[in-house]
C-alpha cells in the first residue's frame, strides 16, 4: 500500500515531483502533470519549465526588437508557449527565434536580409519590398537573373546540442514566375569548409508538370505519323528525366522545400552553411519571392 501511494505522488514532496519532471520533456511534463494533483502542481512552477527553457534564452530575449520587457510574463511557463507559438525577431528584425512546442528545441529563421543572394543589390535583379503576410519587414523578390546563387550561415553553438535538424528554403510565388520549370535547382547543407552532399529540386509548386506541359505544346500537329513518333518521344524523356523535390505548403501560407540536414554535436562550435543555385540552365528566371531559411529540428 506504501508503494500505491507513493506511486500517485501523495508521498512525495512537490519539489522533488518538480524536480523529476524538469528532467523530462515539456510533452512528459504535461502528460504527468494529468496523473494526480501534486504532479499538476509541480508541472505549473517556474523550476520545471525554466529548465525547459535554453540556458541563455534571456540574452536572446534581449536581443528582441521590442525589447525584453514586451515578454515579460506571470510564469516561465507562460513565457515557454509563447515562444512556441510566436517567433521572435531578434538582430535587428534578421533574425526569428522560438522553440519547437514539445521539445523545447531551438528553432531560428534567417530573413532574406541576412542571407548573401548574388545581384541582390542590382534593382533590375531583385528588389526588396514588404508583405503583410511575412515576419519580417522585408522579403526579396526575383525580378530577373540567369545566376541564382542563394546562401546563408549560421553557428551550430546557437542551436540544441545532440539535434539533427533541417534547414528549409521559405519562399511564394508570383502569378508570373517562370524559368524553374526545365532545370533543376541544387542545395547543400554542411560544416563550412567540408565535403557536402547536394540534392536537386524544382522551385516552381508544379515541380516537373510545367516542363511536361511546355514539351507537348511544340510538337507539331499536322505531320501524321512525324507528330505521334515526336509525341512518344518527347513523353519517353519527360517521364525519364529527373523530377527531383517538391516544395510544399506551410501551415503560415508559405511555401518550404527542403535543402537539407544536418546533426548538431554536443560541444559543437562551427559554421553551418546552407545554399541553393540554379546556374547550368541558363533561363531567366523571375516570380520568386523569399523570405529566408528555416532551421528547426526534424522528427
Amino acid at each position: 500500500m506504501a508503494v500505491d501511494r507513493c506511486t500517485g505522488g501523495d508521498e512525495l514532496p512537490e519539489g522533488c515531483i518538480a524536480k523529476a519532471l524538469s528532467l523530462t520533456s515539456p510533452k512528459d511534463a504535461c502528460r504527468l502533470s494529468l496523473v494526480a494533483s501534486p504532479f499538476r502542481s509541480a508541472a505549473e512552477s517556474d523550476a520545471v519549465w525554466d529548465r525547459f527553457l535554453p540556458p541563455d534564452y534571456y540574452d536572446i530575449i534581449s536581443r528582441s526588437i521590442d525589447g525584453p520587457d514586451s515578454l515579460a510574463f506571470g510564469s516561465k511557463k507562460e513565457l515557454y508557449l509563447y515562444l512556441c507559438d510566436n517567433p521572435i525577431l531578434i538582430d535587428s528584425g534578421t533574425k526569428s527565434f522560438s522553440l519547437e512546442k514539445w521539445s523545447g528545441k531551438i528553432c531560428y529563421m534567417l530573413a532574406a536580409r541576412s542571407l548573401q543572394i548574388v545581384w541582390v543589390d542590382t534593382p533590375r535583379h531583385w528588389r526588396w519590398i514588404s508583405l503583410p503576410e511575412s515576419r519580417f519587414s522585408e522579403v526579396a523578390e526575383l525580378l530577373d537573373v540567369c545566376w541564382f546563387d542563394i546562401s546563408g550561415k549560421i553557428n551550430t553553438n546557437m542551436l540544441s546540442p545532440d539535434t539533427r535538424y533541417g534547414a528549409y528554403l521559405v519562399f511564394t510565388t508570383k502569378s508570373r514566375t517562370y524559368g524553374f520549370e526545365n532545370q533543376p535547382a541544387e542545395s547543400s547543407v554542411g560544416i563550412a569548409g567540408h565535403e557536402r552532399d547536394t540534392h536537386t529540386f524544382y522551385l516552381n509548386p508544379q515541380g516537373g508538370r510545367r516542363q511536361r506541359q511546355y514539351r507537348y505544346q511544340v510538337v507539331p500537329r499536322r505531320l501524321g505519323i512525324f507528330t505521334h513518333h515526336m509525341a512518344r518521344i518527347l513523353r519517353e524523356e519527360t517521364e525519364d528525366t529527373p523530377k527531383g523535390h517538391h516544395p510544399k505548403q506551410r501551415s503560415d501560407g508559405w511555401m518550404e522545400i527542403e535543402l537539407g540536414e544536418f546533426f548538431v554535436k554536443r560541444g559543437q562550435e562551427a559554421e553551418l552553411e546552407m545554399s541553393l543555385t540554379e546556374v547550368k540552365g541558363g533561363d531567366r528566371k523571375s516570380g520568386l519571392i523569399v523570405e529566408g531559411i528555416d532551421i528547426r529540428p526534424k522528427e
